[in-house]
């Protein structure tokens, strides 16, 4: 008898995975930031998308065979999976498909729960005879290899294995929290509890899922099947689902880390106006968490062809330059000071204007003289000549978002702008 080696055995099970990555969310924390986006579409890191990251995790586990489910406000998100992903080769079976909300199942037209946006598509699914499907909430930015989860899901012989990250007691009420044993098999299931499950190990922590669950495909689709016919379920795997398997199946968690590593590896729910602004600054950083430049697992996206960053005029008080930041191409910083900032493709910042500590995202431009601190410029956002943003909280508030940290959004509406440049 011939026995698979580890890393054959990853190869051939990733092979028979589907990746379904659940990206219909609108993010409502993030206040004006996804009032015209869903929440996987909104830029990150300079020149990417949030759900790039959970897309380019796939490519690089080996799972090839994606769909991507879609529902408020897709129309960005569609158009940067058709631009960015829509050349898998479907002659060998790879593929990316979009399957938005379209009313397949009776009367239903939108998703009520992220079990239901799965169940609505499950012919689809049927026709792809998968053997493991993996799901994957698409508005989490991080680096991870699924085939190692997949294995440790095989080897258990589990019906469903969940993702999961150590969190601190104090933080672990935004999430749902896995209390296990010993074995690693989960025993509760509880979301966003006042009093999260201990870690046995660790009594100061909890194991929070990171909303990334593998499941045998077979027993997926009866237990979809048996959840839509549940009356009084919200059709939600956090919430219906799971605590009902836990009773009587074979359901584990898989902590995340990476090969040789005690750290906890990067994972950031960048899903507040305070948590998206420190997440992009946080890869200015020298050696940041978040390592954009490793070759070894690089993170694909679509990118329009733009010349290279300018910094243009080197005299005393009439200086371009970018100090301590990450500067993406078609920008353009002429005569300006730019501190501790990343700035998205084709920002222009104007001659005597100054930014710092700030976020700025695609075809922005800072007026002349302008100042900006500590802020989230929108995308398509012209800031007049000479407004300051970040200087005085309390007048921005008058015209603005102001984060709970004191981070300031600015979106082309709330500068009387129009929104056609804001997707």
């Amino acid at each position: 008898m011939i026995v698979d080696s580890p890393k054959r055995l990853v190869s051939r099970i990733t092979r028979d995975t589907l990746a379904l990555v659940l990206a219909g969310g609108r993010g409502s924390r993030l206040r004006q930031l996804t009032d015209w986006r869903a929440k996987p579409a909104v830029p990150f890191g300079g020149k990417f998308r949030i759900i790039d990251f959970p897309l380019s995790n796939c490519v690089n586990s080996g799972i090839r065979r994606m769909g991507v489910l879609t529902q408020y406000k897709a129309h960005s998100l569609i158009k940067h999976v058709q631009l960015g992903w829509g050349g898998n080769h479907v002659a060998r079976g790879e593929f990316v498909e979009l399957l938005p909300a379209q009313q397949r199942m009776n009367d239903q037209s939108w998703y009520s729960g992220t079990a239901d946006a799965v169940y609505q598509n499950i012919d689809i699914l049927r026709a792809h005879e998968s053997e493991y499907t993996l799901i994957l909430a698409g508005d989490h930015v991080y680096k991870m290899d699924y085939g190692p989860m997949i294995a440790y899901h095989v080897e258990k012989g589990a019906d469903l294995t969940i993702g999961c990250i150590e969190v601190p007691i104090d933080q672990a009420r935004a999430f749902g929290v896995m209390g296990i044993d010993r074995e690693g098999r989960i025993e509760s299931f509880v979301e966003k509890p006042d009093d999260p499950p201990r870690m046995p190990s660790s009594p100061e922590s909890s194991l929070a899922s990171m909303g990334i669950y593998v499941f045998r495909t077979d027993f997926l689709f009866e237990q979809l099947i048996l959840d839509a016919d549940d009356p009084d379920s919200e059709h939600d795997f956090g919430k219906n689902v799971i605590p009902r398997l836990i009773e009587e199946n074979q359901v584990y968690a898989y902590p995340f880390r990476e090969p040789g590593l005690t750290d906890q590896p990067y994972w950031r729910d960048v899903g507040t106006i305070d948590a998206y602004w420190s997440a992009n600054l946080e890869l200015i950083g020298v050696q940041p968490d978040l390592n954009l430049y490793d070759t070894d697992w690089p993170i694909w996206t679509y990118q329009e062809q733009l010349p290279p960053a300018k910094f243009v005029f080197d005299e005393d008080g009439r200086r371009g330059m970018a100090i301590d930041s990450m500067v993406s191409g078609g920008c353009i910083i002429s005569g300006a000071v730019v501190r501790h900032s990343l700035l998205f493709s084709n920002v222009m910042v104007r001659e005597q204007a100054y930014v710092e500590d700030a976020v700025i995202l695609p075809n922005a431009q800072v007026g002349e003289g302008a100042e900006v601190r500590r802020a989230v410029i929108d995308k398509g956002c012209l800031i007049p000549p000479g407004m300051q943003i970040g200087v005085d909280l309390d007048a921005d508030r008058e015209r603005f978002e102001v984060s709970p940290k004191g981070v300031v959004l600015v979106t082309p509406q709330m500068l009387g702008q129009k929104l056609h440049m804001v997707r």
